[in-house]
């Protein structure tokens, strides 16, 4: 009855996770295993068995956390906050195409659209170009950290995860 008792207790714990899940994307099943990786720390820690439980739980905390910058897209986002505090807030805006003017009826749907960024304060076109090419070269570094650290991550748990048991 006290087994049964436990497992009950885990399972309920499951649950929130489980719930907010989705079969139709791999990111349910990676924090799925966060969670689980948290458990796993958290009772290595309670327990201390074995000479090396607390620096295995040191990297077990280690890799949740570069797993939850990664799948939060920390690294692979932080170009924007550097546009927004060099250039100010930004917004997209939808203004109707010039391709076509001269057409009276472009297409049966409506007329075509282009998407363009517009900033809080007025820039001139040549500095908008400057703009767009510092966040692309921003935008390219933040990827390439991003794609880093997701390699970090699964290369520690792949390193250690075969030791992280009491």
């Amino acid at each position: 009855m006290r087994r049964f008792l436990i497992r009950l207790k885990r399972t309920i714990s499951f649950l929130p996770t489980i719930w907010k899940g989705a079969d139709w994307d791999y990111r349910y099943a990676v924090d799925l295993f966060t969670y689980q990786l948290s458990r796993t720390a958290n009772y290595i820690e309670s327990k201390d068995r074995h000479t090396t439980a607390q620096s295995d739980v040191i990297r077990m905390r280690t890799a949740i956390a570069l797993l939850n910058k990664v799948y939060e897209e920390e690294y692979g986002m932080e170009y924007m906050d550097e546009i927004e505090s060099k250039y100010g807030k930004s917004s997209i805006d939808f203004v109707e195409s010039n391709v076509g003017v001269s057409q009276i009826n472009i297409d049966e749907k409506g007329p075509y659209y282009d998407m363009i960024e517009v900033y809080e304060n007025n820039y001139t076109d040549i500095e908008l170009l400057v703009i767009a090419q510092e966040r692309n070269a921003l935008m390219h570094e933040s990827r390439h950290k991003q794609k880093r650290a997701h390699k970090v991550a699964w290369d520690l748990i792949e390193h250690n995860i075969q030791k992280w048991w009491d």
